[in-house]
């Protein structure tokens, strides 16, 4: 009887574990579909976006976070944009100071004119 209760405790002990190096490549491939799924694309916006924010100059209608549509009048160099809401003859009517950050998009030139 002695005998086959150190049997069973040796095979219980002795369970296998598989490959040490599984972990480690599993590991390693979460990391990868991690990076191709979420940090990859990311970096792509944000690029964009940055190249978007850089290329706005004095006359491009643009269009806000917040929804507003305006006419870029001023860029300044610490990174806020002065644009006109409405325009009627000439005549300026609400004037708005942004953060660059908040430009969503550049429009086609005329698109204010077609609201």
């Amino acid at each position: 009887m002695n005998w086959l209760i150190n049997k069973v405790w040796a095979n219980n002990n002795a369970v296998d574990q598989g490959s040490p190096y599984s972990l480690i490549i599993m590991l390693i491939i979460f990391i990868i579909v991690f990076y191709f799924t979420i940090f990859r694309p990311q970096q792509k916006r944000s690029k964009n976006h940055k190249e978007l924010l850089d290329s706005i100059v004095k006359g491009d209608e643009i269009v806000t976070t917040g929804g507003l549509v305006g006419r870029v009048l001023r860029v300044t160099e610490s990174g806020y944009i002065f644009i006109i809401l409405n325009e009627k003859n000439n005549y300026i009517h609400n004037e708005v100071l942004i953060k660059r950050d908040c430009v969503t998009a550049i429009l086609p030139k005329g698109t204010m004119k077609s609201l």
